[in-house]
């Protein structure tokens, strides 16, 4: 069933369950409330019967003989000391029910029951010494006609109001599932990779928050994607040529094409290629694993700033060796939790990739601010260019000088899982890059 349905199924069950409890408490306190009133009223006929019969007044001797004659509002007197009927407008037997009861079952009711007939009675004592009671009553059957009356409305009103409810809710069900059913066709789109044919959903609240949700995946899935279909013909291009390499070679020591020194040298290059391939190749591993397996991180409590430390002083022959002077700037020790051996490996390809870029200098300097440690490596090298800066941690983007491709992303990949984060850019006042490792204090 469509969530157009579901919704406008569900509201109309939930009207007509709250319709008919309202129903239902509306029909029973009408009674009471239709009671209460006929009783007001036979309290207003009988203290009316009374001042005329205290006052002998002529003038409203007409409407007592009328009252008295109206046989919808039957009238009983008794004396319940003497057991003794004075006067009544309703049949005998009715009468003397009511006045044997009175005493024993009747004299605290609103509703006087006798024959199968119930009546609506108002009794009182005539004066506070007299034992003469007077009851006037009024048949319920008038008072449950009224009532089918009304609960006969009542139901018409609610009938139309379901149908009213059920109308609006259709046109605001509808209003609500449309951008869904629109959002359903853009993620259909999604799911074929029409990623430059997903468009913008017009809708409000949370749908239109999944709506931005849904294209923002669809624009990180066609980077990804894009970036997967990278480094799919980088690798291919980076296995093949040590391989192309290592075959031109094999070939021709087996052709005799290469001999004496030239088959040694073949056997170097052949070696030196063979060494290559598999360092790309274990790094591909390892940032296969970086990405996908727990078992290659192992966190433990750890000083970062002796890592850092540890990372300058491995690469200062590298430095000395290609005349750039290595300055260190270092804050407190901070310890958090991460993998030693994997954030030194990250730092020794950032710092290493710096030193390469270098003319003269590269300053690595720390700094604690929040719970949180900064660590930055500028070079004052050529910097960046802007066409590679936006992928330069994708795998296989290596820039001049560069070796596999794989350091700077497999650094980031550590960093990440390390729960930090890392970025680059151009130095602003001169020439040279920066990069930027943001770690966080955990327990």
């Amino acid at each position: 069933m469509k969530l157009l349905y579901q919704l406008n199924a569900a509201f109309t069950v939930l009207i007509l369950i709250i319709m008919s409890i309202t129903a239902f408490f509306i029909h029973s306190l009408l009674m009471d409330m239709l009671i209460q009133d006929e009783q007001r009223q036979l309290k207003a006929r009988a203290e009316l019967l009374i001042d005329v019969i205290n006052e002998q007044d002529t003038d409203r001797n007409p409407q007592l003989s009328q009252l008295v004659q109206d046989r919808n509002y039957p009238i009983l007197l008794f004396d319940r000391r003497q057991d003794q009927i004075l006067f009544r407008t309703m049949p005998a037997e009715i009468a003397r029910t009511w006045m044997d009861h009175y005493e024993d079952e009747l004299i605290d009711e609103e509703v006087w029951e006798s024959n199968g007939e119930k009546y609506v009675v108002y009794d009182f004592a005539l004066s506070s010494r007299s034992n003469q009671i007077l009851v006037m009553a009024t048949p319920l059957n008038d008072l449950q006609a009224v009532q089918s009356v009304f609960a006969f409305r009542m139901i018409i009103v609610f009938v139309l109001g379901l149908l009213l409810a059920i109308i609006i809710s259709y046109f605001l069900t509808r209003r609500l599932v449309t951008p869904l059913s629109r959002l359903k066709k853009e993620v259909e789109k999604i799911q074929k990779r029409q990623f430059d044919d997903v468009k913008a959903v017009e809708a409000s609240g949370e749908i239109k928050e999944v709506e931005q949700a849904v294209r923002l995946m669809a624009e990180e899935l066609a980077r990804y994607i894009h970036s997967q279909k990278q480094f799919f013909q980088n690798a291919s291009h980076e296995l093949k040529t040590p391989l192309m390499s290592i075959q031109g070679y094999a070939e021709g020591i087996r052709d005799g094409v290469f001999e004496g020194e030239a088959a040694e040298k073949g056997f170097n290059v052949m070696v030196s290629e063979t060494e290559r391939l598999k360092k790309i190749v274990n790094e591909m591993i390892l940032l296969a694993k970086l990405d996908s397996s727990k078992d290659v991180y192992h966190p433990e409590r750890t000083d970062v700033i002796d890592i850092v430390d540890q990372s300058s002083v491995r690469l200062l022959p590298l430095a000395k060796d290609k005349d750039i002077e290595l300055y260190v700037d270092l804050s407190e020790p901070f310890y958090t939790n991460v993998d030693s051996e994997r954030v030194l490996q990250a730092f020794i390809n950032i710092v290493s990739n710096a030193i390469r870029h270098a003319e003269s200098e590269v300053r690595i300097h720390t700094q604690t601010e929040n719970d949180w440690l900064t660590i930055q490596v500028e070079d004052d090298g050529e910097g960046i260019s802007e066409e590679l800066l936006p992928q330069l941690f994708e795998r296989f983007i290596k820039g001049k000088e560069g070796e596999t491709g794989l350091g700077l992303a497999i650094s980031r990949a550590i960093i990440e899982r390390s729960g930090g984060t890392i970025r680059a850019k151009n130095r602003k006042d001169r020439s040279g890059a920066v990069f930027e490792i943001l770690l966080p204090y955990n327990e």
